[in-house]
């Protein structure tokens, strides 16, 4: 992939509303190449909503949804349920992915510390490994944008940490454009580029470290200060506006 940053996807004024229920309203959303984007709020904000909108699996009421021509997008769900029944193991279940080969499974598992897991059953791993082999399904289709829908769900503390240095490394090495939906500001905010906050519209929005002060995100979550999650440094380069847009 080229390392010049360019749009991947733009939402544009979108409504979103089942029957008569209004899910989300007045919409804008922009992610480049080599960006991460983080949306976050209260269970019910619509977070998954505009992620299947933007997947096509939902369909605007109004607005409009623009993806980059010929755009490869990888989708991580935030969960997986395998019946226990079923005989799956994690290289079969990897293999399932349409245009994979052998090479690309041991690479990617390579890559994302899960080699060692391939034989093993899906329902014999643990949330974190479970967590990596679903990221690592999103990454063998060589994504430019990659989906996360909240992929430290089940993982403990001291994984997240580790799960969210592994995505800037993902961002950071394969330059694909990242929208990820978290539950937490403070766990992923050293690690995101851009922040929107949704609760059914957009409450605010630009750098992390500015929308955790913001009043609207003060209002639904609170006023604290990171417990030491963010552990490693946001780096790469170019440059953000005060809105925490890219300047070109």
């Amino acid at each position: 992939m080229s390392n010049d940053v360019f749009p991947l996807v733009s939402v544009n004024h979108v409504h979103v509303a089942f029957g008569s229920q209004s899910i989300l309203t007045d919409i804008n959303l922009t992610v480049n190449s080599s960006e991460i984007v983080t949306l976050i709020g209260p269970n019910g904000a619509g977070k998954s909503t505009l992620v299947r909108t933007v997947l096509g699996l939902v369909q605007a009421v109004t607005g409009t949804v623009k993806l980059k021509s010929g755009i490869r997008i990888g989708y991580m769900p935030q969960k997986l349920l395998v019946e226990s029944f079923m005989p799956l193991s994690v290289y079969r279940f990897l293999s399932l992915t349409k245009g994979t080969n052998n090479t690309k499974i041991q690479t990617i598992a390579k890559d994302l510390g899960i080699k060692h897991l391939l034989q093993s059953p899906m329902q014999a791993i643990s949330g974190g490994e479970l967590q990596r082999v679903l990221l690592a399904r999103a990454l063998l289709c060589d994504p430019d944008l990659l989906v996360l829908d909240e992929p430290a769900q089940g993982v403990d503390v001291m994984g997240q940490e580790e799960l969210y240095q592994l995505i800037v490394h993902i961002r950071d090495t394969r330059h694909c454009g990242i929208l990820m939906v978290s539950h937490d500001l403070h766990l992923v905010m050293a690690g995101t580029d851009s922040v929107i906050c949704l609760n059914k519209h957009v409450c605010c929005s630009g750098l992390p470290e500015a929308v955790a002060q913001h009043p609207e995100f003060v209002k639904l979550f609170g006023l604290h200060e990171p417990a030491g999650l963010a552990v490693y440094t946001h780096r790469h380069n170019h440059r953000h506006d005060i809105g925490g847009d890219v300047c070109t």
